[in-house]
């Protein structure tokens, strides 16, 4: 698969900078990207990051990783109190997520 037949979408509702923004735009684009080489299994990613905004939670920040693959999507919610953190780990928890998923498909002879 080439570059080309891999999307990601980057959303994000939180104001920051420009700079900011596109940093962490090309952060998640790497490490999806390394996620995804020498596989065809992922087809195309959505990376949000939105405030939660409420009397209990000042300054938290949710970020949200889908995946889309064949044969299932992996989801990854991640809240922080950075926009950056928050990104980090939900990228970090999908990345293992996917991991863990194609090592139980490599390994068929586990499966009940």
């Amino acid at each position: 698969m080439t570059e080309l037949d891999f999307t990601l979408e980057f959303r994000d509702e939180t104001g920051l900078p420009t700079t900011v923004k596109n940093e962490m735009e090309l952060e998640a684009a790497r490490r999806l990207r390394a996620l995804r080489e020498g596989h065809t299994d992922m087809t195309s990613a959505e990376v949000a990051i939105e405030e939660l905004v409420s009397a209990a939670t000042s300054h938290l920040y949710e970020a949200r990783v889908v995946v889309y693959m064949r044969p299932d999507s992996v989801v990854a919610v991640e809240k922080q109190e950075t926009e950056v953190g928050a990104l980090k780990g939900a990228l970090s928890a999908v990345e293992r997520q996917i991991r863990e998923y194609r090592e139980e498909l490599a390994e068929p002879w586990k499966q009940p």
